[in-house]
């Protein structure tokens, strides 16, 4: 599931407003049951910031989606809008799972799967491709900085 060696951060995005492309930063305060400093999620301006339930805080996906997405379809990490690209492991594993982001703790809520929104923002095939991989959507529970090359560890029960 997890490659304690190599599981990390490998981008952070970040968007105050829903229209806007998120850009990319080194780092990103994460406020427990909030969302990442200066996010359109953090604030309640997202575009599904108003739809009941969790897993609204943060959203996560895989560099090697990334990567695949941007040879097939152009699509870059911001395009994604994503906020944490990791690499290392399977986010769709970490559902119902605690983990930290260096010091920060999350809990993995449920899957990010793509929506004709995404789609609409960027090329047609876009929500195929992320069919079953679009990424995790995650609550904090401790915040903290998270910084690009964090590690990423799955916490075990004790």
């Amino acid at each position: 599931m997890v490659d304690a060696v190599s599981a990390c951060v490998r981008a952070i995005y970040i968007t105050p407003v829903a229209t806007r492309l998120p850009e990319s930063v080194a780092m990103a305060m994460a406020i427990r049951d909030v969302g990442l400093e200066g996010d359109r999620y953090a604030s309640g301006e997202g575009t599904w910031s108003h739809w009941p339930g969790g897993g609204r805080q943060v959203t996560l996906v895989e560099s090697e989606v990334v990567a695949a997405l941007e040879q097939s379809l152009g699509i870059s990490a911001a395009q994604t809008r994503r906020n944490i690209v990791t690499c290392g492991l399977k986010l769709n594993d970490l559902v119902g799972l605690d983990f930290t982001i260096g010091e920060v703790l999350m809990r993995g809520v449920r899957l990010c799967e793509p929506c004709t929104h995404l789609e609409k923002l960027t090329v047609r095939g876009a929500a195929l491709a992320l069919d079953n991989c679009g990424g995790l959507r995650a609550d904090i529970l401790r915040g903290g900085i998270i910084r690009l090359g964090d590690k990423i560890a799955v916490k075990t029960a004790s």
